[in-house]
Protein backbone atom coordinates (compact mmCIF):
# COMPACT_ATOMS: atom_id res chain seq x y z
CA UNK A 1 0.00 0.00 0.00
CA UNK A 2 1.47 3.66 -0.81
CA UNK A 3 1.88 5.80 1.47
CA UNK A 4 0.39 9.68 1.53
CA UNK A 5 1.73 11.44 -0.96
CA UNK A 6 2.99 15.83 0.37
CA UNK A 7 0.36 16.91 -1.90
CA UNK A 8 -1.81 14.35 -0.60
CA UNK A 9 -0.80 15.38 2.80
CA UNK A 10 -1.12 19.22 2.39
CA UNK A 11 -4.51 19.28 0.86
CA UNK A 12 -5.73 17.09 4.34
CA UNK A 13 -3.80 19.36 6.15
CA UNK A 14 -5.73 22.86 3.97
CA UNK A 15 -8.80 20.88 3.97
CA UNK A 16 -8.98 21.58 7.93
CA UNK A 17 -7.74 24.87 8.36
CA UNK A 18 -10.15 26.23 4.91
CA UNK A 19 -12.65 24.77 7.36
CA UNK A 20 -11.79 25.68 10.04
CA UNK A 21 -11.87 29.36 8.25
CA UNK A 22 -15.36 29.28 7.73
CA UNK A 23 -16.19 28.25 11.30
CA UNK A 24 -14.20 29.35 13.70
CA UNK A 25 -16.02 32.31 15.65
CA UNK A 26 -14.84 34.61 24.20
CA UNK A 27 -17.18 37.77 26.21
CA UNK A 28 -16.93 40.39 23.60
CA UNK A 29 -14.74 37.45 21.26
CA UNK A 30 -17.47 34.55 21.28
CA UNK A 31 -20.61 37.54 20.82
CA UNK A 32 -19.02 37.98 17.47
CA UNK A 33 -18.12 34.15 16.82
CA UNK A 34 -21.57 33.57 17.69
CA UNK A 35 -22.77 35.95 14.98
CA UNK A 36 -20.57 34.85 12.61
CA UNK A 37 -22.05 31.25 12.94
CA UNK A 38 -25.44 31.85 12.69
CA UNK A 39 -24.61 33.27 9.13
CA UNK A 40 -22.99 30.32 8.17
CA UNK A 41 -25.20 27.96 9.73
CA UNK A 42 -28.22 29.67 7.84
CA UNK A 43 -26.87 28.72 4.20
CA UNK A 44 -27.66 25.44 2.19
CA UNK A 45 -23.90 25.96 0.79
CA UNK A 46 -21.07 27.83 0.53
CA UNK A 47 -18.52 28.70 -2.72
CA UNK A 48 -15.03 30.09 -1.88
CA UNK A 49 -12.29 31.65 -3.81
CA UNK A 50 -9.40 32.04 -1.83
CA UNK A 51 -5.70 32.29 -1.68
CA UNK A 52 -3.08 30.31 0.35
CA UNK A 53 -0.11 31.34 1.68
CA UNK A 54 3.01 29.01 3.50
CA UNK A 55 6.02 31.05 5.25
CA UNK A 56 8.75 29.87 6.79
CA UNK A 57 11.41 32.49 7.52
CA UNK A 58 14.16 30.60 9.18
CA UNK A 59 14.02 27.61 6.22
CA UNK A 60 13.53 30.25 3.56
CA UNK A 61 10.53 29.02 2.08
CA UNK A 62 7.24 30.95 0.58
CA UNK A 63 4.38 29.48 -1.19
CA UNK A 64 1.30 31.21 -2.91
CA UNK A 65 -1.19 29.72 -4.52
CA UNK A 66 -4.77 29.75 -4.94
CA UNK A 67 -7.80 27.58 -4.69
CA UNK A 68 -11.43 27.52 -4.37
CA UNK A 69 -13.70 25.41 -2.26
CA UNK A 70 -17.98 24.03 -2.18
CA UNK A 71 -18.93 23.54 1.01
CA UNK A 72 -22.58 21.83 1.43
CA UNK A 73 -23.24 20.08 4.59
CA UNK A 74 -20.80 17.33 5.60
CA UNK A 75 -20.14 17.31 1.61
CA UNK A 76 -17.14 19.45 -0.08
CA UNK A 77 -15.04 20.00 -2.93
CA UNK A 78 -11.73 21.57 -3.29
CA UNK A 79 -9.14 21.95 -5.83
CA UNK A 80 -5.65 23.16 -5.18
CA UNK A 81 -2.17 22.82 -6.26
CA UNK A 82 -3.28 20.96 -8.68
CA UNK A 83 -4.96 18.72 -6.38
CA UNK A 84 -8.79 17.98 -6.02
CA UNK A 85 -10.35 16.56 -3.09
CA UNK A 86 -13.92 15.46 -3.08
CA UNK A 87 -15.88 14.88 0.24
CA UNK A 88 -19.30 12.98 -0.16
CA UNK A 89 -19.84 12.80 4.33
CA UNK A 90 -18.59 8.90 4.38
CA UNK A 91 -15.48 8.69 2.11
CA UNK A 92 -12.75 11.67 1.16
CA UNK A 93 -11.23 11.21 -2.12
CA UNK A 94 -7.90 13.07 -3.00
CA UNK A 95 -7.20 13.06 -6.59
CA UNK A 96 -3.49 13.93 -7.95
CA UNK A 97 -3.28 14.02 -11.78
CA UNK A 98 0.45 14.63 -11.43
CA UNK A 99 0.84 10.94 -9.59
CA UNK A 100 -1.84 9.54 -11.63
CA UNK A 101 -3.19 8.08 -8.23
CA UNK A 102 -6.57 8.45 -6.06
CA UNK A 103 -5.99 7.79 -2.60
CA UNK A 104 -9.52 6.79 -0.68
CA UNK A 105 -10.03 7.07 2.90
CA UNK A 106 -12.78 7.23 5.33
CA UNK A 107 -13.96 10.61 6.56
CA UNK A 108 -13.14 11.00 10.30
CA UNK A 109 -14.76 12.42 13.15
CA UNK A 110 -11.96 15.33 13.24
CA UNK A 111 -12.70 16.26 9.91
CA UNK A 112 -16.74 15.81 10.61
CA UNK A 113 -16.37 18.28 13.51
CA UNK A 114 -14.85 20.64 10.81
CA UNK A 115 -17.37 20.07 7.76
CA UNK A 116 -21.23 19.80 8.72
CA UNK A 117 -22.97 23.50 8.95
CA UNK A 118 -24.34 22.11 12.74
CA UNK A 119 -21.04 21.22 13.64
CA UNK A 120 -18.75 22.88 11.84
CA UNK A 121 -18.36 26.12 14.57
CA UNK A 122 -18.16 24.39 17.73
CA UNK A 123 -13.96 23.44 17.73
CA UNK A 124 -12.73 26.59 19.21
CA UNK A 125 -15.42 26.04 22.09
CA UNK A 126 -12.54 23.70 23.59
CA UNK A 127 -9.58 23.19 23.85
CA UNK A 128 -8.80 27.30 22.82
CA UNK A 129 -9.04 30.69 24.49
CA UNK A 130 -9.27 33.60 22.16
CA UNK A 131 -9.84 37.18 22.71
CA UNK A 132 -10.17 40.07 20.88
CA UNK A 133 -7.51 41.86 18.58
CA UNK A 134 -6.73 44.80 16.57
CA UNK A 135 -9.88 46.20 13.92
CA UNK A 136 -8.07 46.91 10.90
CA UNK A 137 -9.10 49.11 7.70
CA UNK A 138 -8.27 46.13 4.57
CA UNK A 139 -8.84 47.94 0.94
CA UNK A 140 -12.41 49.65 2.44
CA UNK A 141 -13.09 46.60 4.71
CA UNK A 142 -12.70 47.10 8.31
CA UNK A 143 -11.60 43.53 9.80
CA UNK A 144 -11.85 42.72 13.24
CA UNK A 145 -9.22 39.97 14.51
CA UNK A 146 -9.92 37.70 17.33
CA UNK A 147 -6.91 35.48 18.46
CA UNK A 148 -7.27 32.63 19.46
CA UNK A 149 -4.60 29.93 21.37
CA UNK A 150 -4.50 26.03 22.41
CA UNK A 151 -4.71 25.27 25.88
CA UNK A 152 -2.32 22.12 25.42
CA UNK A 153 1.06 24.01 25.65
CA UNK A 154 2.25 20.77 23.91
CA UNK A 155 0.05 21.41 20.43
CA UNK A 156 1.70 22.22 16.98
CA UNK A 157 -0.62 24.86 16.27
CA UNK A 158 0.96 28.41 18.31
CA UNK A 159 -2.16 30.29 17.93
CA UNK A 160 -4.77 31.33 15.12
CA UNK A 161 -5.63 34.69 14.07
CA UNK A 162 -8.87 35.22 12.54
CA UNK A 163 -9.96 38.12 10.72
CA UNK A 164 -14.19 38.54 10.40
CA UNK A 165 -15.43 41.09 7.57
CA UNK A 166 -17.73 43.48 10.70
CA UNK A 167 -19.94 43.91 7.95
CA UNK A 168 -20.92 41.13 6.16
CA UNK A 169 -19.77 38.85 9.26
CA UNK A 170 -18.22 36.59 7.04
CA UNK A 171 -14.64 35.44 7.98
CA UNK A 172 -12.28 37.04 5.48
CA UNK A 173 -8.89 35.78 6.62
CA UNK A 174 -7.40 33.41 9.27
CA UNK A 175 -3.73 33.11 10.02
CA UNK A 176 -2.30 29.79 11.64
CA UNK A 177 1.03 29.47 13.49
CA UNK A 178 2.78 26.41 14.48
CA UNK A 179 5.43 25.89 16.98
CA UNK A 180 8.12 25.44 14.08
CA UNK A 181 7.29 28.78 13.05
CA UNK A 182 5.17 28.35 9.97
CA UNK A 183 2.76 30.40 8.93
CA UNK A 184 -0.36 29.58 6.94
CA UNK A 185 -2.37 31.71 5.75
CA UNK A 186 -5.68 32.11 3.84
CA UNK A 187 -7.56 34.81 2.65
CA UNK A 188 -10.81 34.34 1.20
CA UNK A 189 -11.35 36.24 -2.25
CA UNK A 190 -14.84 35.95 -2.80
CA UNK A 191 -17.91 34.18 -0.32
CA UNK A 192 -21.09 33.10 -2.23
CA UNK A 193 -23.92 31.51 -0.94
CA UNK A 194 -26.85 29.18 -2.10
CA UNK A 195 -25.55 28.76 -5.44
CA UNK A 196 -26.84 26.56 -7.99
CA UNK A 197 -24.48 23.29 -7.65
CA UNK A 198 -24.88 19.99 -9.29
CA UNK A 199 -25.98 16.93 -7.44
CA UNK A 200 -23.18 14.93 -8.78
CA UNK A 201 -20.29 17.81 -7.70
CA UNK A 202 -19.70 15.71 -4.71
CA UNK A 203 -19.99 11.76 -6.34
CA UNK A 204 -16.59 10.48 -7.32
CA UNK A 205 -16.72 8.09 -9.98
CA UNK A 206 -14.05 5.23 -10.04
CA UNK A 207 -14.07 3.69 -13.27
CA UNK A 208 -13.38 7.08 -15.13
CA UNK A 209 -9.83 7.56 -13.31
CA UNK A 210 -9.48 3.66 -13.84
CA UNK A 211 -9.95 3.87 -17.28
CA UNK A 212 -7.12 6.13 -17.08
CA UNK A 213 -4.82 4.41 -15.78
CA UNK A 214 -4.90 5.57 -12.34
CA UNK A 215 -3.43 4.33 -9.43
CA UNK A 216 -6.34 3.69 -6.32
CA UNK A 217 -4.60 4.01 -2.97
CA UNK A 218 -6.90 2.54 -0.52
CA UNK A 219 -6.32 3.67 3.13
CA UNK A 220 -8.57 1.39 5.00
Amino acid sequence: MKIMTFKTKLASLFSLMLISLITVQAQDAKALLDEVSSKVKSYDNILIDFKYSLDNAKEQVKQDTRGNITLKGEYYFLNMLGVTRISNGKKIYTIVPEDEEVTISTYNDEENKGISPSKMLTFYEQGYTYNMEHLKNINGRRIQFIKLSPKNSNAEIKNILLGIDMQTKHVYKLIQTDSYGTSYTITIHSFKTNQVISQNLFVFDEEKYTSKGYYINRLD
